[in-house]
């Protein structure tokens, strides 16, 4: 009857060592975010993001305008072969917003996905996710604003048009 109550008693720690074991390598998982999706899926392809981003729009002064402001264009050129467009988009550093852009073709094709841009943030040189042919394209810049909080919660969106000439 011993060697029975032995066995069961081994089982037992053996089977709670294995529990214990499990808790604690979840918890290191939720704790270090493993489990936590990112925000938005960049494709790989972010750019280099600076902090003094300038929107190139003199400020008229006493013309403070409320909401948040959208940088607009009309047109931007590039090389048939390039994966790299010269065009700047960014959040303006009046805005009180965080701001995710993405840059796309009128057929849904998205050559561009930004990371967070905080106020202030842009970049001036795009990398874009394929090469295009020569022509002209009708295109967008989608804006997606967010709070500034840790789930960036989703507020209103923009887009601006343009042409993109590609050479």
């Amino acid at each position: 009857m011993t060697k029975q109550n032995n066995k069961k008693k081994l089982i037992i720690i053996i089977v709670a060592a294995v529990v214990l074991i499990a808790a604690a390598t979840a918890g290191i998982l939720v704790l270090t975010g493993v489990f936590n999706p990112k925000t938005n899926d960049s494709k790989g392809v972010v750019g280099v993001i600076s902090d003094g981003w300038d929107t190139g729009i003199e400020d008229k002064g006493e013309q403070k305008k409320s909401g948040t402001r959208i940088p607009g264009y009309s047109t931007a050129e590039m090389n048939a072969g390039d994966k790299t467009l010269k065009i700047s988009i960014g959040n303006p550093k009046d805005n009180t917003v965080g701001m995710f852009a993405a840059i796309k073709l009128d057929d849904g094709t998205v050559l561009y996905e930004s990371e967070l841009l905080k106020p202030g943030q842009g970049l001036t040189e795009v990398p874009l996710t394929q090469t295009l042919e020569k022509g002209e394209y009708n295109a967008v810049v989608a804006y997606q604003c967010v709070l500034l909080d840790e789930e960036n919660t989703p507020l209103n969106a923009a887009e601006s048009g343009f042409t993109l000439i590609v050479k």
